[in-house]
């Protein structure tokens, strides 16, 4: 197979699985620019990874791993800087994050936003675990994509959803 047909492949495989990209830059990202830069940079990572991809794995599984990979050091690095934050964006945070309005949101949408938040504060590997979690990705292709052992991805897995469910049951009450 020629290096042409490689690249068109991947370019096809990338906006086949784009759904992936949008997940992780959301669940890592707060505002618009950083998706938009995280976006960038995994898309970028998975153009110049390409040929480390194998024919014999399945392609989301694989790109899942990169652009966690990514989305982890880029999160990483940019938690360190600081950085300078509008009043009108803060507004909006504050606007977006108040759950108390009942006239605004039903009970469902609210609930989701809280779950949201909560995997948000979580750290890295376990905000990862339960993005794929969601995902309804087996605990082996789970265990692949980050690196750790299947034994390990159930019991942070459970330890998480214990966690969650605690701060779920506070916010409820």
């Amino acid at each position: 197979m020629d290096n042409q047909k490689n690249k068109k492949e991947l370019v096809k495989h990338i906006h086949e699985n784009k759904g992936i990209i949008f997940k992780i830059c959301n669940s890592y990202c707060h505002n618009k620019e950083d998706r938009e830069d995280l976006a960038q940079e995994i898309i970028y990572q998975l153009w110049k990874s390409g040929k480390t991809f194998h024919a014999d794995q399945k392609f989301s599984t694989w790109m899942y791993k990169v652009a966690l990979n990514v989305a982890i050091s880029f999160y990483r690095k940019n938690k360190s800087a600081t950085a300078l934050v509008t009043f009108k964006e803060n507004l909006k945070d504050i606007e977006d994050n108040n759950y108390e309005n009942a006239d605004y949101e039903n009970e469902y949408e609210r609930t989701r936003k809280a779950l949201q938040k909560s995997i948000n504060e979580l750290k890295e590997l376990d905000r990862a675990l339960m993005i794929l979690f969601l995902e309804a990705k087996s605990y082996k292709e789970i265990a692949e994509i980050l690196g750790i052992t299947e034994t390990n991805v159930a019991t942070k897995i459970s330890r998480i959803k214990d966690k969650l469910k605690q701060k779920m049951l506070n916010f409820n009450n």
